[in-house]
């Protein structure tokens, strides 16, 4: 087998490791189920995982990074360098059919499909995570993390987190 078509399987192999490790804000998702995990690249042996936070400045991105690592180690693959790209910057178009009904299962709503500019103005319209009910209504711009919202059913009358539009 020639180097490149080596790098090429370490490549795929790595991709399914580091695309497993669990998102430490919510552990039901991997980072491939996000869109957080952006590329991997292989080159004489060396790996280089590029990841992007789902916001500038998110606090669980040294903890991915330090994941991929122990992952990749214990796959006797050696240290990988982990780099963070914030450009482009991430999108929740990024994220997996898998993972949106993920997080619907754990009890979070997904974030909406090409929302634009309403999501921006307040002007959307989030289903209940619990009953599906449209009759919503946003209690607070953040939840327990900053890329979620909380929000209330007026028919089933409770509270649920809204992964935001970004």
């Amino acid at each position: 087998m020639n180097a490149a078509a080596s790098d090429e399987l370490l490549r795929e192999r790595v991709i399914g490791i580091a695309g497993a490790v669990a998102d430490p804000e919510i552990p039901v998702l991997t980072i491939a189920d996000l869109g957080v995990l952006r590329d991997v690249a292989v080159d004489g042996g060396r790996i280089e995982v590029s990841i992007t936070p789902t916001y500038s400045g998110c606090p669980a991105m040294n903890m991915i990074a330090l994941e991929i690592e122990v992952a990749v180690e214990a796959a006797g693959l050696g240290r990988p360098a982990v780099r963070t790209v914030l450009s482009p910057a991430w999108t929740t178009d990024w994220m997996s059919e898998t993972g949106r009904r993920k997080l619907k299962d754990y009890g979070i709503a997904p974030p909406a499909r090409a929302a634009g500019r309403r999501a921006l103005f307040g002007a959307e319209t989030v289903p209940c995570a619990r009953c599906n009910s449209a009759d919503t209504e946003k209690l607070a711009e953040f939840a327990s993390t900053s890329c979620k919202a909380l929000w209330r059913c007026k028919t089933c009358l409770e509270p649920f987190d809204y992964f935001k539009c970004h």
